[in-house]
């Protein structure tokens, strides 16, 4: 009989590593899965119904507007955060045009995504970065950041997610928050939408500038900007 019971004993309690091994190995692989989702985000533009559709396009693109939309001039820019041409735009000629016309009342800069997906495979999950970015308030400050370090991260052969998750908490984001809003497709619809209608306008290219409705031949000339800024302006008043 006591043969009998540690027999019985001894397969309860392989029954009981058997379960245990299963349950770890379930766990582990609910683990691999999260391992593999993590760094994973969304990376390219998304199916969007009703885009065809102009007012619907419209509507279901979001701009961020930097300054007040009740002045007479609008800068709008379609951009791409991994075009080297944005960042020169971005970081010499914007801050002029924000001293000189933003933050004198004269005018407000509007941008657009228009990531540019054939040729930079980082340039959705950056625009998605900022839009999550913009859930905390700090837009403007982390497109300035990502193009302003677009070196540090648009080569990167893998998706820059910590790259980018560090910029937010250096300027003070809840990293968890915006990590889990970047490893999500939250915002793709939006960036993808803001291509769409870059499309529809024409925009083949980025930096594209139109202000008050005019195209701008050469984004890069801070000098012929602001001779349109300027004759927007003379415009308006007339």
């Amino acid at each position: 009989m006591a043969v009998q019971k540690g027999a019985g004993a001894g397969s309860n309690l392989r029954a009981f590593y058997i379960i245990l091994a299963l349950v770890a190995i379930g766990g582990l692989a609910a683990l691999g899965y999260a391992v593999m989702r993590r760094g994973a985000p969304t990376t390219e533009l998304v199916e969007l119904a009703g885009v065809d559709d102009p007012q619907t396009l419209y509507r279901m693109a979001k701009p961020e507007v930097l300054g007040d939309p009740s002045t007479p001039v609008k800068i709008v820019e379609f951009g791409d955060y991994q075009c080297p041409g944005c960042r020169g735009f971005a970081t010499q000629v914007k801050p002029v045009l924000k001293a000189r016309y933003v933050d004198t009342g004269k005018a407000h800069f509007v941008y657009y995504d228009f990531p540019l997906t054939e040729v930079h495979p980082h340039a959705v999950v950056a625009a998605r970065a900022a839009r999550c970015a913009a859930d905390q308030g700090k837009f403007w400050e982390y497109h300035d950041l990502v193009f302003a370090r677009q070196a540090s991260w648009a080569y990167s052969r893998s998706v820059p997610v910590g790259v980018f998750t560090d910029y937010a908490e250096e300027l003070g984001l809840d990293g968890g928050a915006f990590e889990a809003c970047l490893e999500s497709d939250a915002h793709a619809d939006v960036v993808t939408a803001n291509r769409r209608l870059g499309e529809a306008l024409g925009v083949r290219a980025t930096p594209t500038l139109i202000i008050n409705n005019r195209r701008v031949a050469n984004p890069g000339d801070l000098e012929a900007i602001a001779e349109v800024i300027e004759e927007s302006i003379r415009e308006d008043g007339a």
